[in-house]
Parts: structure tokens; C-alpha cells; sequence
């Protein structure tokens, strides 16, 4: 089996020459159940988790009975506080929780490679130098992507600064850090675009 390639983008779009990826990570096994596993942890980290409603037992009022046991012709009633009076508490009040789950390294690490490999066998991943851009231009950077899928992700150095503001305008195109690169943007992304100098940081993450 040939090692994979991705091609390298040009400044106007076209594909200069081509970049031999690393086989052990960009050719390695697609495996989707650790990538949805990943892809869940991941969005479940980013819930807050701080919801809370009051129970019947924090509510105020409710020290006696609202009416007595009989001879009023209405249901029987115990308190206000309960939940079917306006301004008791929840039947199942929600309580602070935390959303984590836990995954392995291991299995981080096999996700991010699966979520790669599956980017470069459907031939959407490609390289960019980030040394084409001189200054920042969102025109350039519209035409070096015109003939990607979207949405696009842009990944890229914290000291590409001049890549990052020449797309970061664009229309479904996101710029993400490769130390920061979640797999769930991997996988939203229908194009993925890798800069040559965060290309080993991505390797290193995957190893």
C-alpha cells in the first residue's frame, strides 16, 4: 500500500506538489466508536453543569395544611410547597452535576488518529505554507480554498498570524490552533486545511 499524500496549496488554489504523510497515524485504522466516545467527551466537558431548580423542601411557605382534610369538596391538600401549586417545587428538582466522562489517553490518541486518516483517505486533507502570505489578505485566502468543501478547518501555529487573518473572514471557515484542535472539529470539517509547521505538532499529539 503507498503511503499517503496530501497536496500542498499555492497561494491562487492550485496544487503545487504533494507532501508524504506519516503512514502510523494517516493511514491508521478508522475506528468510529472511539471517535464518537472522543467526539461525546468532548462536547460533554463543555457543559456547564450548573443548573438548579428549587425542591419542594426549598421553597418557602407551606408550614400547614392550605385548607382542611374534609368537608371542603376540593382534593386534599398537604402543603403548597408541592409541586402542583403555583410556586412549589419541582417534582425532580435538577441539581448541580458534573457532565465528564472519562476516556483513556489511549483511545484519545486512536480517535485523533482515525478522525486524520479518514480526512486523507477521502483525499480532504491538504498542506498549506504559511510563508505565501506576506501580508494578510482574505482575497489570496478565498481563492486558495475555493475549490475545498465546506466548512473548512484552518489549523495552524500560534505564530501564523498572518494565515490566521487571511481566513479567518471567510464564510464557514474556522481557525483552530493544532495544540488546541478538538476531533470533533476534525470531524465537522469536510476540508481540512494543515499548515507545514503545525503538521508535526498534530503527529505529536496523535502518537
Amino acid at each position: 500500500m503507498a503511503a499517503p499524500k496530501a497536496p500542498i496549496l499555492g497561494k491562487k488554489g492550485g496544487k503545487s506538489h504533494e507532501h508524504a504523510l506519516d503512514e502510523s497515524i494517516f493511514a491508521a485504522e478508522v475506528k468510529p466508536h472511539l471517535v464518537h466516545e472522543a467526539v461525546r467527551a468532548e462536547a460533554n466537558a463543555r457543559r456547564a453543569g450548573t443548573v438548579q431548580t428549587k425542591s419542594r423542601g426549598m421553597v418557602s411557605g407551606g408550614r400547614s395544611k392550605p385548607w382542611r382534610q374534609k368537608g371542603t369538596g376540593r382534593a386534599r391538600q398537604g402543603t403548597i410547597r408541592a409541586p402542583q401549586f403555583e410556586g412549589g417545587g419541582h417534582a425532580f428538582a435538577k441539581k448541580p452535576r458534573d457532565f465528564g466522562l472519562k476516556v483513556n489517553k489511549k483511545v484519545v490518541r486512536a480517535a485523533f488518529r482515525a478522525a486524520l486518516a479518514s480526512h486523507a483517505k477521502a483525499g480532504t486533507l491538504a498542506l498549506v505554507d504559511a510563508a505565501v502570505f506576506d501580508d494578510p489578505s482574505t482575497k489570496a485566502a478565498a481563492a486558495m480554498l475555493a475549490h475545498l468543501a465546506r466548512p473548512v478547518v484552518v489549523v495552524c501555529t500560534g505564530d501564523e498570524t498572518v494565515l490566521a487573518k487571511s481566513v479567518r473572514n471567510l464564510d464557514r471557515v474556522a481557525v483552530v490552533e493544532a495544540a488546541e484542535l478538538e476531533i470533533g472539529a476534525v470531524v465537522w470539517a469536510r476540508s481540512l486545511v494543515v499548515s507545514e509547521a503545525a503538521l508535526p505538532v498534530l503527529e505529536g499529539r496523535a502518537r
